[in-house]
């Protein structure tokens, strides 16, 4: 976690300075953009942008609803950030006030903001990471191309952005913004069969402009050894000479072996990352220093554990895989790592931008064969961590045995099953299907043939409703009525006695939970 003071250190004083900072140790959790002529839907710890905000009763405004929302900061460009106004406001909703440097341009601060809370500091991204050199080669590709220019991974993640923006749209904006084009975008240029092209060449290749306004690109594809690493995207006012567009092309190469070097570090950022969730979710004395290196914020969170089956073949790539479907799924770094033949994921249990019900909308679509399991522990705070991950791989074991169905199964939601099946475990260690006539039954069923336990379980499960026991054990009702007469002519068994009922239940749920673990 970073308190707000060091956001702004960390970011630069190039940037940001710290007008008023009532309470220096709350810390930063996201960010968020204050839409025009809309109150902010901030949360507790975010930095709240105040792109639009100009004049001295806005921003009055803004200071005092998001100090009524719990958020940490607002974010200001001068002269409005400097207005005392603004600045009492701002001390009397208990939220502190940054001012964004004149010049600074709002996207590229949201984006060295994430990567300050990612736990990625801006002088080691320049200098190690090869996110500053991405930026400085953007802006170099522009020259070229003599237009604003995008770096993207073969996502449509993007990398990277030139600082020029004579030329833009609403698509490159939000493009931007959100660090990945929008699945509007994406759908159209799919449409115009561009990404088809770009998968297939390797020259630039021409997007007319559209009819909703979105200008003509030029997009280059990246490559390096035959695999496509990703794409650059020019906004161009129309048809480009055929000696700029190769131009453009012939930069490709240069950008490639920076993307594979940057790859090659976030990789071995990602392995760091996943060693310091390991502690996490292992518990002892080093978890507090892994949250600190991981700047997970200071709430709840829930352990998301996933396993592909055995059929999907080499697990390696299939988690490696649902990994990078994470990562686009939550629209943020995710904190992941493997234990095992397991991946587990940290995510906040919040409903914003990036908390639990985005992760589960995107793991709930996410249509795949054969379909992974996915458990998911109660929301606990960050110490508790290796309690959720228990609860999470209780419920995979449902999952694996068939016992539960569902495809992303959540803790509370099966607080039934789970139950049934410890009393079920218990009762088979204290050896209770030795008991009463169940063994005569099951003795029965394996000579005979018949269905006897089947169908007492069924009935137990209905009580009284031979039309639904029937339907679950796929017979008609009047085979399910003869089967329960013939029973009781081998057994004598009083299925008036509630004690009996139960403990019937509890031995043939026992059985089952024997043939199942």
């Amino acid at each position: 976690m970073l308190e707000i003071r060091a956001l702004v250190e960390r970011v630069g004083p190039t940037l940001l300075r710290a007008v008023i900072v009532p309470d220096p140790t709350v810390c930063v959790g996201d960010v968020v953009i204050a839409e025009p002529d809309q109150p902010p839907t901030a949360a507790g710890g975010d930095l709240v942008l105040g792109v639009a905000v100009t004049g001295r009763e806005k921003a009055v405004e803004l200071t005092r609803v998001c100090g009524t929302q719990g958020a940490a900061a607002v974010l200001l460009k001068p002269p409005i950030a400097a207005d005392d106004a603004v600045a009492t406001a701002a001390e009397r909703a208990g939220v502190a006030l940054v001012e964004v440097r004149p010049g600074t341009a709002w996207a590229q601060l949201v984006w060295l903001i994430r990567a300050a809370l990612a736990g990625t500091g801006i002088e080691e991204d320049t200098r190690s990471s090869g996110v500053g050199d991405l930026f400085r080669l953007a802006d170099a590709v522009a020259d070229v191309v003599d237009a604003p220019v995008t770096i993207e991974d073969a996502h449509s993640q993007v990398l990277a952005y030139s600082a020029r923006q004579d030329l833009t749209d609403s698509a490159r904006v939000s493009t931007i913004m959100g660090r990945k084009q929008p699945d509007d975008v994406l759908a159209k240029f799919r449409a115009r069969g561009t990404f088809r092209q770009i998968s297939k060449g390797s020259s630039a290749i021409f997007v007319p402009a559209q009819q909703d306004g979105t200008l003509p690109r030029l997009v280059v594809p990246i490559r390096m050894g035959g695999e496509l690493l990703g794409s650059m995207w020019a906004v161009v006012p129309g048809e480009v000479s055929e000696e700029r567009s190769t131009a453009f092309a012939d930069t490709a190469p240069l950008v490639a072996l920076q993307l594979l070097r940057w790859r090659a570090v976030a990789d071995a950022e990602r392995r760091r990352s996943a060693e310091q969730v390991r502690v996490l979710l292992e518990g002892g004395e080093g978890w507090r220093a892994a949250a600190n290196e991981l700047a997970v914020p200071s709430e709840t969170h829930r352990v998301v554990a996933i396993e592909m089956p055995s059929s999907a073949g080499p697990a390696e790539g299939h988690r490696l895989a649902m990994w990078e479907w994470i990562t686009r799924g939550i629209g943020r770094r995710p904190l992941v790592t493997e234990i095992g033949t397991m991946l587990y994921a940290l995510v906040p249990d919040r409903a914003r931008t990036g908390g639990w019900p985005d992760l589960r909308q995107a793991l709930i679509s996410h249509d795949v064969s054969p379909r992974p399991l996915i458990a998911v522990g109660t929301a606990v705070a960050v110490a508790e961590l290796p309690q959720s991950r228990s609860q999470a791989e209780e419920l995979i074991s449902l999952l694996r045995t068939g016992q539960l169905q569902d495809r992303v199964a959540v803790y509370e939601d099966n607080w039934h099953l789970l139950v049934l099946s410890r009393m079920a475990g218990a009762a088979t260690d204290a050896g209770i299907g030795t008991l009463g006539p169940v063994p005569m039954l099951r003795e029965h069923d394996r000579m005979q043939g018949t269905e006897y336990l089947a169908t007492l379980h069924a009935w137990l499960r209905h009580p009284g409703d031979p039309r639904q026991a029937s339907r679950e054990l796929r017979v008609h009702p009047n085979t399910f009525r003869y089967r329960m007469k013939r029973l009781a002519q081998h057994v004598d068994i009083d299925l008036e006695d509630p004690d009996v009922r139960s403990a019937l239940l509890v031995q043939l749920l026992a059985d089952r939970w024997a043939q199942h673990g």
